[in-house]
């Protein structure tokens, strides 16, 4: 069929707004119980809430009903916010005030956790049940005070008891098989869990506790037990995340070695890169660009790769046998939850994150491409504008965005990501940037960024984009950029540094540091120390890279999206970046919504903040994208 000729970001697509919110659900957290398939799922459609489901025959039974929330604020990304007794009852960490409840299908959820005298300001993530308790992580905020401990949770309600503490922050609680030993990983300010944690084991009836692996330079992640004196740890050591296995005096020794990461940085808890099968091997995921699956037999070395297909993106779920949930998708592929048979290597669709896929034919192509900046290479996905019925005009080139991901720790990988086709579809084309500082391509690669974070990223993201314009690909005149949270910062980073683009938009960036810093979660309060420096020595460099301190050297159109409940980076980053705009008489929008924090969950958010950027992209890039409210730009009188 001819295709007919239309200026690129003018083409009609069939691809809406509202298609991406109200046909996604995302899933994650599969396990069995019993025989039945269980797993976890956002709902957009019902203000953004996480309800647990189960398969039910060809149908999807929804096991917690509306209003109940199953996610956790430890570390406001939380992690392990649900988990399922051996009789099937649901324990979950309610958002809404943060207690953790029990319940079965059908029945109301009964609070096991005492109500704290400020709501909230008791958290419990990383949920699992031992005997008749829960172990959980606690956080607990004491004004600005926050501390954490790992306890056990009385499933009869009885009360809550503390197991150890002793750091800034806690995870993976793994009891030995006999019950009498604690291991965890352990890390304190400014420490990042990619930086540097440790291993620590504790005596359970003396309380006496050690530190077995691990130092600042050293990230040691999921500690499992062998048996009651050895453990299967993840440590990057060598610059690349590997399995060992080591013992509680220290000794350890790798299990296999390569240039890919057995592992990724931390951001929620409970997150898993092997387990371990019935017959003593592991199940692993490493990743280096892309993830492979694979079992791994830690008598010979040997690792046996799993084909499945396109899949690009992998997690591990629940196993039953040789039946394992995974959580995958790829360039063609929907992310979603797929039940694999180990003993013959097929897998098949469980649920899938989105109710409705769009037609392939309309789905870009997600090509790995490396592009030669000034000091480094650079990876990046790049998605070409694609449609079964336009092509741009004769001479044409189109205008590209360069999405950056958060993190900046963070990792993509070629994706069917609605979004992406959302633009490609209507000839704009995307590409997804793995700046130095994001992980999949081991430490070196992660330690980028380190004292460099608005240099190294901007650096590379203008390296992507120039290497499609120089290769003929893209219009060097209509490049824009977009990113969220760490990713709104390079945004507003490259826009104030740099005439590469024409506009960009930031959802829910980073605009400033002194008061950032002083404004933002305990999580990530001293994240910036190794990002840019530690304060005071480091003042200087906080006033020069801020975004909102070098709005001089911006001369283009910005979208400010935010949520104003956003715990980690505040409305007021947001809001000081406008003020900075409209002193300057720089046209831009501000879209900030109620309700929403740090990423928006809620159906009519998300299709309000994706038109609104799709609009302002065409107003400033030339094109009218049909069927699309016009946002409406200040523009100095």
């Amino acid at each position: 069929m001819t295709r007919a000729a239309l200026p690129f970001g003018s083409w009609p697509s069939p691809i809406s707004a509202a298609d991406l919110s109200a046909s996604g659900h995302p899933v994650e957290g599969g396990r069995y119980v019993g025989d039945q398939i269980w797993w976890a799922e956002m709902r957009p459609s019902e203000n953004g809430r996480t309800t647990i489901c189960r398969q039910a025959g060809d149908t999807v039974e929804v096991l917690l009903p509306e209003p109940f929330n199953a996610r956790t604020r430890v570390h406001e990304y939380g992690g392990g916010a649900w988990t399922v007794t051996e009789d099937a009852r649901i324990v979950f960490a309610e958002f809404s005030d943060q207690r953790v409840y029990v319940t079965r299908a059908g029945e109301k959820p009964v609070a096991l956790t005492p109500a704290p005298e400020v709501a909230s300001s008791l958290r419990y993530g990383e949920l699992s049940i031992v005997g008749d308790e829960v172990l959980a992580v606690r956080e607990s905020h004491d004004g600005g005070d926050v501390t954490r401990d790992i306890c056990m949770i009385a499933l009869d309600g009885s009360g809550v008891r503390s197991l150890v503490s002793g750091s800034d922050f806690l995870a993976y609680p793994r009891l030995s098989p006999d019950g009498s030993t604690l291991a965890w990983i352990a890390w304190n300010h400014p420490q990042m869990p990619w930086d540097g944690t440790e291993l620590r084991v504790a005596d359970l009836a003396t309380g006496e506790w050690k530190t077995v692996l691990g130092s600042s330079e050293e990230s040691i992640l999921q500690p499992e037990w062998i048996d009651e004196n050895s453990l299967y740890v993840i440590s990057d050591r060598t610059g690349w995340w590997s399995i060992y296995r080591t013992d509680t005096g220290g000794a350890s020794s790798p299990l296999y070695e390569c240039e890919a990461d057995f592992g990724a940085p931390l951001w929620q808890l409970g997150a898993r890169w092997y387990s371990v099968l019935d017959d003593g091997k592991l199940l692993t995921v490493r990743t280096f660009g892309v993830d492979t699956l694979a079992v791994l037999d830690p008598e010979t070395g040997l690792l046996d790769d799993i084909d499945l297909g396109g899949l690009t993106s992998v997690s591990l779920g629940g196993r039953n046998g040789d039946s394992v949930l995974l959580k995958a998708g790829g360039a063609q592929s929907p992310s979603g939850l797929r039940l694999l048979d180990l003993s013959t290597g097929e897998h098949s669709l469980v649920r899938s994150g989105l109710e409705t896929v769009p037609d392939a034919d309309y789905l870009p192509l997600g090509e790995q491409m490396t592009f030669q900046g000034a000091e480094r290479e650079v990876h990046a996905i790049a998605y070409a504008p694609r449609s079964p019925e336009y092509q741009g005009t004769e001479g044409e080139l189109p205008p590209y965005v360069a999405f950056v991901h958060g993190g900046p720790t963070a990792h993509v990988a070629p994706a069917l990501n609605p979004v992406f086709a959302y633009f490609t579809s209507r000839g704009i084309g995307v590409v997804d940037v793995n700046y130095g500082g994001s992980s999949g391509y081991g430490r070196e690669y992660r330690n980028r960024l380190r004292g460099q974070w608005g240099i190294v990223d901007v650096e590379d993201t203008i390296a992507a984009v120039q290497g499609l314009a120089d290769a003929g690909l893209a219009d060097p005149a209509r490049l824009a950029i977009e990113g969220g949270s760490a990713g709104g910062w390079t945004v507003l980073a490259a826009l104030t540094s740099s005439d590469v683009f024409a506009c960009g938009a930031s959802y829910y960036g980073v605009a400033e540091l002194e008061l950032f810093v002083a404004e933002t979660h305990d999580f990530e309060s001293r994240y910036i120390d190794g990002l840019i420096g530690p304060l005071p020595e480091a003042i200087d460099l906080y006033r020069t890279r801020a975004p909102v301190n070098n709005v001089d050297g911006l001369s283009c159109p910005v979208l400010l999206l935010q949520g104003l409940s956003d715990p980690i980076v505040p409305p007021s980053q947001a809001e000081r970046f406008r003020d900075a705009m409209v002193k300057k008489g720089i046209p831009h929008a501000y879209l900030a919504y109620e309700g929403e924090s740090h990423g928006f969950r809620k159906l009519e958010t998300q299709v309000n903040a994706r038109e609104s950027e799709l609009s302002f992209y065409g107003q400033v890039l030339g094109f009218t994208p049909p069927g699309i409210p016009e946002l409406q730009l200040w523009r100095p009188e």
